[in-house]
């Protein structure tokens, strides 16, 4: 669902004033541990935080049943191995999907991270955009497609979710609870016949996970060099390369017009997301791709797709009739960029794997939609693609079949802003005030201004510490 181009406007009010699933370990530890996502393992009771500040009833029973590993199905997964307090709450390795609590069964989507949840608002087909410019557009909700209205409900889909923890019931996850070490604290929170209705006990069990979301504070911990720099604070001054960075994310680079960086839902400051969802166009992540280290096993069945809003998890958007568009298929929540430099699984399949080919695919994938998705017909000696591409090598003449993860007919909603479109007036079935680029065209951002964007979202990162002498040359400075 394309919007206007929002280049220079609004350019980080917030910081001129002032001055974020559908297998793994992660089960914490007894005592803090540094980590790539600036959080840390915090043993799970003793009624305080990870700060030692105390922590209500229902957070310290959240707390417990956000490790507890006896709520799946096969009685080896917990919130936590998904959502790893040592990786920013997202996933512990490198996997486009994670294995369930069944482990002969893969997930469908990459798993987000949990850190700076607590200002989404419910879901809504015509939501306001903070930005105070951009018309109302669907946006809001928790998971890829927004289907659950608070962190409250959103627990209860991976709990149920046979390709995640696998509950055959509500029932079983409350006999769980009730037969755990932390059944007393439950009624001591919830009631003493707080067992005694099982759809009211599930429904205390997400308000538990979302009491603990909303009081731990390594859920939001605003510890990054970006909030220090927000601040004005001792050790936020950004470097050089940082900076141009900050210009291309607001610029050239339109990054702002999504990943909203200024005063935001309830006060909240610079969450780099607009609570909105975007047609992006990704690729298939299937077997077509080269050395695909975690294709999606469930993308092997070329007549299934991913439609995001419309489906098939979501269903009251469900997909037109053969023959005619719906606006919302193929959109997918727009995430938080905070922390984005501890993952290595990108967009809602997990397709990409680093940074670099991110922001690449912006920049090239409508004028190189040859390094994205796979080609046709051609012939000759190929060509060699760059090496962060998905395909390393493109045959003279081929045609690439791009947007191969969304039927055609559902083409039309794909993003065509700025980096990929050019920004010009007119008016195709891309949408209205955009055009696209073309193969052959320039992109829109340089390689240099690729490596400053990638050095500013690296100050995204929560656990910052300002080194006692800066550095005085590198990538990231100069």
């Amino acid at each position: 669902m394309p919007r206007a181009v929002r280049l220079g406007v609004l350019v980080l009010p917030l910081l001129l004033a002032a001055c974020g699933g559908d297998g793994g370990d992660g089960a914490a530890s007894g005592s803090a541990s540094a980590s790539p996502g600036g959080g840390s393992s915090s043993s799970p009771g003793g009624g305080t935080s990870s700060t030692g500040t105390p922590l209500s009833l229902a957070a310290q029973v959240g707390q417990k049943v956000f490790f507890d590993k006896t709520l799946s199905g096969g009685q080896n997964m917990s919130c936590a191995s998904c959502h790893d307090p040592a990786y920013a709450y997202g996933p512990p390795n490198s996997l486009a999907v994670q294995l369930g609590s069944d482990p002969t069964r893969s997930g469908l989507r990459a798993v987000p991270s949990l850190r700076y949840k607590e200002a989404t608002p419910a879901y809504s087909d015509s939501a306001s955009n903070p930005d105070g410019v951009t018309l109302s557009a669907p946006g809001g909700g928790f998971m890829w497609d927004g289907r659950a209205d608070s962190l409250a409900s959103q627990a209860a889909l991976p709990l149920l979710n046979p390709v995640e923890m696998n509950n055959t019931s509500q029932a079983a996850v409350v006999t769980a609870v009730q037969k755990g070490s932390y059944a007393a604290l439950f009624t001591q929170a919830f009631g003493a016949s707080a067992f005694s209705d099982t759809a009211a006990a599930f429904a205390s069990i997400g308000q538990a996970l979302q009491a603990f979301q909303m009081e731990e504070p390594s859920f939001h911990p605003y510890s990054s060099k970006f909030d220090l720099y927000l601040g004005n604070k001792i050790g936020g001054t950004l470097t050089a390369a940082e900076l141009r960075g900050l210009a291309v994310f607001n610029d050239t680079g339109n990054c702002f017009a999504c990943h909203y960086s200024g005063a935001n839902f309830n006060g909240t400051r610079g969450l780099m997301t607009d609570f909105t969802y975007q047609a992006l166009g990704v690729p298939r992540n299937d077997n077509s791709i080269p050395g695909n280290p975690s294709p999606i096993p469930k993308n092997s069945d070329s007549s299934y797709f991913d439609l995001g809003l419309c489906g098939p998890e979501r269903t009251d958007h469900t997909p037109s009739p053969a023959g005619s568009a719906s606006a919302f298929c193929g959109l997918f929540k727009v995430p938080t960029l905070r922390n984005i430099a501890s993952r290595t699984a990108f967009f809602h399949n997990g397709v990409l794997h680093s940074l670099q080919q991110v922001v690449h695919f912006y920049n090239t994938r409508d004028t190189h939609p040859e390094y994205w998705y796979p080609s046709t017909g051609g012939s000759g000696s190929p060509t060699a693609n760059p090496g962060y591409a998905l395909f390393t090598q493109t045959l003279p003449g081929a045609t690439p079949q791009k947007f191969n993860d969304l039927p055609a007919t559902y083409q039309g909603n794909v993003d065509e802003e700025v980096p990929m479109g050019t920004g010009k007036g007119g008016s195709n079935t891309l949408g209205s005030g955009t055009q696209p680029r073309l193969p052959g065209d320039t992109p829109a951002m340089t390689e240099q201004d690729i490596s400053d964007l990638i050095c500013f979202l690296n100050t995204l990162s929560d656990g910052y510490q300002a080194p006692a002498t800066p550095p005085t040359s590198g990538t990231c400075v100069n």
